[in-house]
């Protein structure tokens, strides 16, 4: 008699994507167009959920059927190494590993950026769904799970396609909270020194450790934006802290 055999377990991806706001459609194709392998793609409409990323994320997590969830911005791609990598990696039957960092390709100002912190720019995006617990913070967001992670080789290519001006009015939004967050955090008062002390280590991050220059003078720019954010936030956290001297 012929032994019936087993039908090989089918190990199935869900895609998760946050899609609200003023979507730049032909990105958010691109995107669900590179997703189209995957079991099912959960879009997470952020403007009908109140919260941060963190919640949305977790939304995410309830909703997905997926033994294991991958998580894309609307401004990303997969790729079709990054995803023949990431079905032979899960499937492997000696898979130690609950959780995997992905590099991130970016692609600022129509140049891709291979200094100035941009790469590999490592995201922690890929999860064995029983080992993801949550995603925690208000503004960068970290998930919390359990077991092992490790690292993809291939990379996400995320578009930033992204104008000074819109840089500009997204560092408006992001700086005050975390402005807030460090208020929160009893920081230090604000002073002429601390400023100085900001801006020279900000500075000395993108110039000096992480060469932003080599990328030309797209780089530079990107560069002198970093330092003019970071003393954005910290010009908010001083008005903050201004504000109850004058109570």
């Amino acid at each position: 008699m012929v032994k019936n055999k087993k039908t090989p377990q089918v190990t199935t991806v869900s895609a998760i994507v946050l899609v609200g706001g003023s979507v730049d459609q032909q990105l958010l194709n691109n995107c669900l167009k590179s997703l189209s392998w995957c079991n099912e793609v959960i879009k997470i409409d952020t403007t009908k959920i109140l919260g941060s990323f963190s919640e949305w994320r977790n939304e995410g997590i309830k909703k997905a059927k997926g033994d294991w969830l991958l998580y894309v911005d609307i401004d990303e791609e997969i790729t079709n190494n990054l995803q023949k990598e990431i079905q032979l990696t899960i499937t492997n039957s000696q898979l130690t590993n609950t959780a995997y960092a992905i590099p991130r390709k970016n692609i600022i100002f129509g140049q891709e950026f291979k200094h100035g912190g941009q790469w590999p720019d490592y995201q922690i995006r890929l999860f064995k769904r029983s080992s993801l617990k949550k995603w925690v913070g208000n503004l960068h967001e970290r998930p919390i799970f359990a077991g092992n992670m490790n690292y993809i080789k291939n990379s996400i290519i995320h578009h930033k396609n992204i104008t000074v001006s819109q840089m500009i009015e997204k560092t408006n939004k992001w700086s005050e909270i975390e402005s807030r967050l460090l208020y929160k955090s009893k920081h230090p008062k604000m002073n002429i020194f601390r400023f100085i002390s900001v801006a020279f280590r900000e500075f000395q991050l993108r110039f000096l450790r992480q060469l932003c220059f080599l990328d030309g003078s797209k780089g530079v720019i990107y560069g002198i934006y970093q330092i003019y954010s970071k003393l954005i936030t910290y010009s908010k956290l001083w008005e903050k802290q201004l504000s109850i001297i004058h109570i």
